[in-house]
């Protein structure tokens, strides 16, 4: 049975979009990782004693993080690159970080604290943070995060190497906690959806989106485009779009490798994707006119794109409303048990068993592949219906402007990385 059967014959376009979408990005993305493998990811090593290495400065922001930051705080002090600043920034947090951090820069005089009184949201911390810095090498990490010893190393190692040009270096991020059904199937989804649309946009030349959770910067490269935007409720994706709209390049490092916490409840993957969405979606209504210029045609291919995969968001919820509306039969009704909807669950898991495997030289993820059956089944409609949702926010976050004010994620239920 195929699901255009049982939909009235003006709508079976609309239903082939819905299906060919996604089974075509695939093919883009498991191709784009391919050839990034073939020609990118040479994996030479680099001689750390042999470099005389820049001072950096890593920029820490935190919003009620009591149970995070000493913990992130004991690893940034221990790794050993040997030129380093710490700056932490407590965005007017309302549990004990405050109390925390003060107690740190008493014991450690090489760190840096920045008390603010009033929540205006990471952006402007990491703006303050910015201008204490002393380094020209910006290194910005969540405040959960865990940063692999190596990887300092490997981000700045681009900024000696590949040309005045190049603006920022985005890390792996890596999952820790995953004990639980929803941790395992973001560990599929961080190491194949995720690292598979930085390699092929790699491939491209345009990376259009940061990992906030690590990314090292040029400042200067900041300074261009004005910094973060404060009133963008997702600061990484916002900076990368006004980076490589002033031609600044960014290259992905799958060996900077940064361990971080995911949410473990429906309402912390909730609340976590629908910022995500949301923010992707207030720099597509911010940057529109990008279409208008010959001179940024190299980014119309990753803008359309983000506009033809929220309009099939919308597609599949109407589609799937009109297949209901119009089944005659309980057999209908089973309209995405078909052979359309099989071949895209079985292209997705050729995907993410090709990403897996790849990753598998970074963190051995491969043994979490019989979690990939989740994916499709339960993150393609969550996604969906999280893009719906946060597009009306969007929206409305355009118009009314002002300061992008955030919350303190959920970290999980655990922190294990077994």
């Amino acid at each position: 049975m195929n699901m255009q059967h049982v939909l009235i014959p003006r709508f079976e376009k609309l239903a082939s979009f819905v299906f060919w979408y996604p089974f075509i990005m695939s093919l883009f993305w498991i191709a784009g990782t391919l050839i990034y493998i073939r020609y990118r990811d040479r994996d030479h090593k680099v001689d750390f004693s042999a470099v005389d290495w820049p001072l950096v400065s890593f920029l820490v922001p935190c919003y009620n993080e009591e149970e995070t930051i000493e913990e992130t705080l004991k690893h940034l002090l221990a790794l050993d690159y040997p030129s380093k600043e710490i700056i932490l920034i407590n965005d007017g947090s309302t549990d004990g970080t405050a109390d925390i951090l003060k107690e740190i820069s008493r014991n450690h005089p090489e760190v840096r604290v920045i008390q603010l009184y009033e929540n205006k949201g990471k952006a402007n911390a990491l703006h303050l943070g910015a201008h204490a810095s002393k380094a020209e090498f910006l290194i910005c990490l969540d405040s959960d995060a865990i940063l692999d010893q190596d990887a300092p190393y490997y981000l700045i190692h681009h900024f000696l190497h590949k040309g005045e040009r190049l603006g920022a270096v985005t890390g792996n991020p890596r999952i820790r906690n995953r004990n639980t059904l929803l941790s395992r199937i973001q560990l599929v989804e961080y190491s194949s959806i995720i690292g598979s649309i930085k390699r092929t946009q790699r491939i491209l030349g345009k990376v259009m989106t940061v990992s906030g959770v690590v990314v090292a910067f040029r400042k200067k490269a900041l300074v261009d485009v004005g910094l973060w935007d404060r009133d963008m409720i997702t600061e990484d994706i916002a900076v990368s779009w006004k980076l490589q709209q002033r031609f600044w390049d960014i290259r992905y490092e799958p060996r900077a490798l940064c361990w971080m916490l995911v949410p473990e409840t429906l309402k912390g993957i909730w609340k976590q994707r629908v910022r995500w969405a949301q923010g992707g979606q207030e720099v597509m209504l911010r940057h529109w006119k990008v279409l208008l210029k010959w001179k940024q045609r190299r980014i119309w291919i990753v803008y359309l794109e983000q506009w033809i995969s929220t309009f099939w968001s919308f597609a599949w919820l109407f589609v799937t409303l009109m297949l209901l509306v119009t089944a005659s039969s309980p057999q209908d009704m089973l309209f995405w048990f078909t052979f359309t909807s099989f071949s895209l669950v079985f292209m997705s898991l050729i995907q993410l068993f090709i990403a897996l495997k790849i990753d598998s030289k970074y963190d051995n993820v491969k043994r979490y592949y019989v979690w990939a059956a989740w994916y499709p089944a339960l993150y393609w409609i969550v996604n969906t219906v999280v893009v719906i949702s946060a597009f009306p926010r969007a929206i409305r976050s355009r118009v009314k402007g002002g300061y992008a004010t955030w919350s303190s994620p959920d970290r999980g239920l655990t922190k294990s990385k077994s």
